[in-house]
Order: structure tokens, then sequence, then C-alpha cells
């Protein structure tokens, strides 16, 4: 794994720091008042090592650093993983809070004030009302149906397809490649999922600007997250995922390692608030494409692409 990738999350960012900050004090609390509930969590926790610049006292301490070795627990010793279940992108839920607490407040102090002054505040009342069901819509992880034929390869975003391109040689399939690269706009669900049925050998991090999605340059200039996969079913074909940020989106997470495997359609991460994904498949006899520039297409349920092995 690339060095710089030191936790899901590499590029940090405003709510990542509120979020630690917050794992400082539930700490310091637990410490305090809940010896009991941390005998137990050491007793089941796995490992020798801790890869957190803090200490590990549950699961929860363990958010951003998942796609490091060291400390885990096992789901059934885990009292967290409900958060799986919801129908919200784990990684979004601190947005959802922070951004929760700051709006509404002021969309009830808006209508308090359409109440007492003027009508008018009910209209400036809509904004927040409006950004908030934008945020909550956002980090939406809706179920999708995985289509389970062979030599498929499914989108990895949700999105529009902008880009179809041939690569005469990529230097990590060792041969030609095909280059599928999907917008996602704000509206579109942000969680990425794996292609194909996959091992991740290998990974990449840079960091960049943070151009719009929309602009060429943005592929190559934006700050940007690939992983290299190689397929579990023969004839084992390797391939790369490529996350990049947007204007808006400026986080990239991924909780993928290198040696971690993934059924095809699993979640592998997400891009936060806007942003591009790149899809690089081998280029060879077979290979039927399923879509063109301007298709739609969905995470994990949607196909990109059919090998005729």
């Amino acid at each position: 794994m690339d060095s710089q990738i030191d936790c899901i999350q590499p590029g940090g960012g405003v709510c990542m720091r509120i979020e630690l900050t917050w794992g400082a004090w539930r700490r310091f609390y637990l410490r305090l008042f809940r010896r009991g509930y941390l005998k137990r969590m050491a007793k089941s926790r796995r490992g020798s090592e801790n890869q957190c610049q803090w200490d590990v006292l549950d699961p929860r301490d363990l958010k951003f650093h998942v796609n490091q070795e060291g400390y885990s627990w096992s789901a059934a010793d885990d009292p967290f993983t409900w958060r799986d279940q919801l129908p919200f992108a784990r990684a979004g839920l601190a947005e959802m809070i922070i951004f929760s607490s700051v709006l509404i407040p002021l969309s009830c102090l808006f209508v308090i004030l359409a109440c007492r002054h003027s009508i008018g505040w009910s209209v400036v009342a809509l904004l927040p009302i409006l950004l908030q069901a934008e945020i909550i819509w956002f980090f939406r992880n809706p179920r999708r149906e995985v289509p389970a034929e062979s030599g498929l390869v499914v989108s990895p975003a949700d999105g529009r397809v902008d880009l179809i391109e041939e690569i005469e040689h990529d230097e990590i399939l060792d041969g030609p490649a095909i280059k599928i690269a999907i917008f996602l706009s704000v509206f579109n669900v942000h969680i990425n999922r794996m292609p194909i049925a996959a091992t991740v050998f290998g990974s990449g991090y840079r960091q960049g600007k943070f151009l719009s999605a929309l602009k060429p340059e943005s592929a190559w200039e934006n700050e940007r997250l690939e992983l290299w996969i190689e397929g579990i079913e023969a004839p084992h074909r390797v391939m790369r995922v490529r996350q990049i940020t947007g204007q808006l989106a400026r986080r990239i997470v991924c909780h993928a390692n290198t040696g971690d495997s993934y059924q095809r359609g699993e979640q592998f991460g997400m891009i936060k608030l806007g942003s591009r994904t790149e899809l690089i498949i081998p280029r060879e006899e077979g290979l039927e494409l399923v879509v063109e520039i301007g298709t739609k297409v969905q995470a994990g349920s949607s196909i990109i692409a059919r090998y005729v092995d």
C-alpha cells in the first residue's frame, strides 16, 4: 500500500478533525465511567499492535484505520455493526450530524422570525432545509442488485459516463487498455463498489488540486487515490479503479488494504460531495463495451463491459 495512505481518508478535513476531537472526549468519558465495558472490549480485541496515534478502546476508535494492520474486533464482538445496516454511508455519518447540528437550529430560528416578524423569513428558512435534505440525500446508501453472470464488469460508481478512451499500453495492466470515466453530480450516490470479484494488490495516492470534475484536466491534476486489483476467477484480469476529487468533493474515502478481497459490487469507499471515478480495464479480443458516452450508470448493478472467455 502507498505509504501516504495512513487512514481511510488521507486528505483529512474539518469534519474528520471534529470527529477525532470528539473521539478523544469519548475515550476520556469511557475511562472515567465505563471501566467494566473497557475491560470487556480489551478482552475481545484482536491483534498485538496499535497503528493509531491514540489508544484503541473500542471499535469506534478504528473507524479511520480499518485499512491498516493492527487491532480489530470480530463482528460478533463489535457492538456497533448496526451502523453498517443504516440506509446511509457510515463514512458520512459524522458529516450528517455536524451539518444537521447547524442547519436544523438555523431553520428553526428563521421559522420563529417568520412567525414573529415577516413571512419573508419563511423563504429564507427554506434554504437550510433544502441544504439539509441534500446532505441526507447525498449520503444515502441504497441496496443494489449485483448481476451474477460470469465475465461481467459492473460500474464502480453512480453517475454518467463522460469519457471512453483507448490506451495503447498501461504500465499496471502491462498491455492495451480502455479507460472509462464516470462523472458524479452532487445528486448521485457517491459510494464506490468493486467492478469485479477481485483482490487488491496495490494502491497509489496523490495530493492535488480541486478542479471541477467536469474539466478534463481534473483527471490528472486533482487529488486521487487508485486501487490495483486482480480478478479472483480465471483469467485473473488486472484492472485499476481510480477515485478523483472534484470542486466540492474534496475527501476520498477508501477502506481497502493490500491483500483484501472483495466480491463484485461490494463497497470499498466513497467520495464526498461530487466527483469523478475512472475504471481502466484490459482491451482484449472478446471484450464488449456495454456503455457509451452519456450512459447513466449505477454502482454495482449497471454493466459496464462483458468479457467473452
